[in-house]
């Protein structure tokens, strides 16, 4: 009986350190479950912080390319002005030339000699004040005996003329002008139409 109680007592013992290992297991399971979820948490913390500096980057390179392109409309608006401000001014100091060419058109033929000193000083002024025009950028558009083009001319009639050919400027009503190279006033011409 001896031998039977000890068998069941090691039998107890042996039990008893199989729950202890299964315990342990179950334990050291748990804290490697717990690792494994503490490193895939220190995973997705590593990753979202990339995340978050990919999105600063890519923001960043945005700004800095909306900066580039601002400074360069920046640049081109203010040559703009620079070219064109003007236009308005001149556009309106065309309408003094024009009365000036007027004037002497009217006087030009008159044989009394004060006159023709006016004449001779008009000259002078509206030579000047073209100059100047000039400098700022101004130049007249060609037209007389030029074939016609509707950039830079405005028709204002068609006339036959013998020894011209179509399309050519007969005459010209009003002069036309550039600024910069750009149309400021096309000249009123009358066109030859055979």
């Amino acid at each position: 009986m001896r031998e039977t109680e000890e068998k069941v007592e090691v039998e107890v013992e042996i039990e008893a350190t199989a729950e202890n290992d299964a315990s342990v297991e179950e334990t050291v399971n748990e804290e490697a479950e717990g690792e494994q979820v503490v490193s895939q948490e220190d995973n997705v913390e590593v990753l979202e912080p990339k995340k978050e500096e990919e999105d600063f980057k890519a923001k960043y390179l945005y700004l800095a390319a909306e900066m580039e392109n601002m400074r360069r409309r920046y640049e081109r608006e203010k040559e703009g002005l620079i070219k064109y401000g003007n236009e308005k001014v001149l556009s309106g100091l065309l309408e003094v030339v024009d009365n000036l060419d007027r004037t002497l058109e009217a006087i030009a033929n008159d044989e009394d000699e004060k006159i023709k000193n006016i004449v001779t000083g008009i000259e002078m002024v509206r030579n000047q004040f073209l100059d100047v025009l000039k400098n700022n950028g101004l130049d007249e558009v060609k037209a007389l005996g030029e074939e016609f083009d509707p950039n830079f001319h405005e028709a204002l009639a068609q006339q036959p003329a013998e020894g011209k050919k179509d399309q050519e400027i007969l005459s010209v009503f009003q002069k036309g002008y550039l600024l910069n190279g750009r149309l400021l006033r096309a000249a009123k011409v009358i066109v030859v139409k055979n």
